[in-house]
């Protein structure tokens, strides 16, 4: 699964520091879910959606 995570943050002005703070996650975490190398639970994607103020399928979409 692709993301845009790392745009968005950086357009919402948060530090990846400042992201996993808020979502109860550790910076690695963040780091790897902006990489494509972790796949966030529903519950965590759903709350970095709710974080960023966009829908779901927005952040996240399938590789193609």
């Amino acid at each position: 699964m692709k993301n845009c995570i790392k745009q968005l943050r950086k357009e919402a002005g948060l530090r990846q520091e400042d992201m996993a703070n808020a979502l109860g996650v550790s910076r690695q975490t963040i780091i790897a879910i902006e990489n494509n190398k972790y796949n966030p639970t529903l519950e965590l994607a759903m709350k970095i959606a709710k974080l960023l103020q966009r829908p779901v399928e927005e952040i996240f979409f399938p590789e193609t």
